[in-house]
C-alpha cells in the first residue's frame, strides 16, 4: 500500500496541484477520520460544562475572584481540561489502535516519529478550537475577563502536555480510557494533591499553575502551590511534558505488530 493511500489522500494530483506532505497528510487524516460526531459530542459536552461552571462562579456571593479560584481548580482544570484532552487524545491513537485499523498507518512508508507527532497535533487543533475557547469563555462569564488572556495560554500549554500524555497511554496499553482516567484521579488528583514531586510533572497541576502566575494580580494567586513551578516557568514545564511523552509514544509505535496489537 503506498504511502498517499495509507495516509487517505489521493495517489495522484490534478495538474499544477502539489500532493501534500505527508505530516500534512497525517494531520489532516487524523482531523477526518479519527474524530467522528459521537467523538465531537464527547469533546463538546465538557466544554459545555466550563461555562456551567463559569456560571456557577459568577452567582457566588463571594467576590468574583475567589469564587472563580474555587471553580478553576475543581471544574475547570480539575474535570474539563482532563477529560475533554482524554477525549480527543484517547480519539487520535488509541480507539485507532483498537479498533485495528491503525495499521493503515503504520505501515505507511513515513517515520514513527512523524506519525505520533501528527496524531498529537491535530489533536491539539481540535483542543484549541473548543477547549481553549470554552475556558475563555468560562473566565469571561465568571466575572474575572482580565484572566482570560493567561487561561487562554494555561489551556493551550495544558492540552497540549495532556494530549502527548494520553497518546502515550494509548499506544502503550490496550485499555487506554481506563489507564487514562486512573492516571488522572488516581496518580494527579489524589497523590499530586499531596506529593508536589508529581504535580511537578502533572498537566493538570501545572496548567493550574500557569494561570496562577500569569493572572496573580486577578486572583490566580489564591491558586499558587509551592514547590511547583508557575507562570511560564510552568509552560515550559508542560512544553516538556509534551515532548517527553510523545517520544515515548513514538518508541512504543515502532514496536506495535502491524495487526494492531502489542508485542
Amino acid at each position: 500500500m503506498s504511502r498517499s493511500t495509507a495516509l487517505g489522500v489521493p495517489v495522484t494530483a490534478p495538474a499544477g496541484r502539489r500532493l501534500s506532505t505527508p505530516f500534512t497528510a497525517l494531520v489532516g487524516y487524523t482531523l477526518r477520520a479519527c474524530l467522528p460526531i459521537r467523538r465531537w459530542f464527547g469533546v463538546l459536552l465538557p466544554c459545555a460544562g466550563a461555562l456551567l461552571f463559569g456560571w456557577l462562579s459568577a452567582s457566588d456571593s463571594r467576590s468574583a475572584e475567589a469564587a472563580f479560584g474555587d471553580v478553576a481548580e475543581i471544574g475547570l482544570f480539575g474535570l474539563v481540561l482532563p477529560l475533554t484532552c482524554l477525549v480527543i487524545g484517547d480519539a487520535v491513537l488509541g480507539a485507532d489502535i483498537r479498533a485495528g485499523t491503525f495499521p493503515l498507518t503504520w505501515l505507511s512508508p513515513v517515520g514513527f516519529g512523524t506519525i505520533v507527532a501528527g496524531r498529537w497535533l491535530g489533536g491539539w487543533i481540535v483542543a484549541l478550537v473548543s477547549l481553549v475557547p470554552a475556558l475563555v469563555l468560562a473566565t469571561v462569564v465568571a466575572g474575572v475577563p482580565e484572566g482570560a488572556g493567561a487561561m487562554a495560554i494555561a489551556g493551550a500549554a495544558g492540552s497540549a502536555a495532556y494530549i502527548g500524555l494520553f497518546v502515550m497511554i494509548g499506544a502503550a496499553v490496550r485499555r487506554a480510557a481506563v489507564w487514562s482516567l486512573a492516571v488522572v484521579f488516581l496518580g494527579e488528583r489524589l497523590l499530586g494533591g499531596v506529593l508536589s514531586g508529581i504535580a511537578q510533572i502533572s498537566p493538570m497541576w501545572e496548567s493550574q499553575q500557569v494561570y496562577a502566575g500569569l493572572a496573580d494580580d486577578h486572583g490566580g494567586g489564591l491558586l499558587l502551590r509551592t514547590g511547583t513551578p508557575n507562570g511560564w516557568s510552568a509552560v515550559v514545564r508542560l512544553a516538556i511534558v509534551a515532548v517527553v511523552t510523545l517520544a515515548v509514544a513514538s518508541w512504543r509505535v515502532r514496536h506495535l505488530k502491524p495487526t494492531g496489537g502489542d508485542e
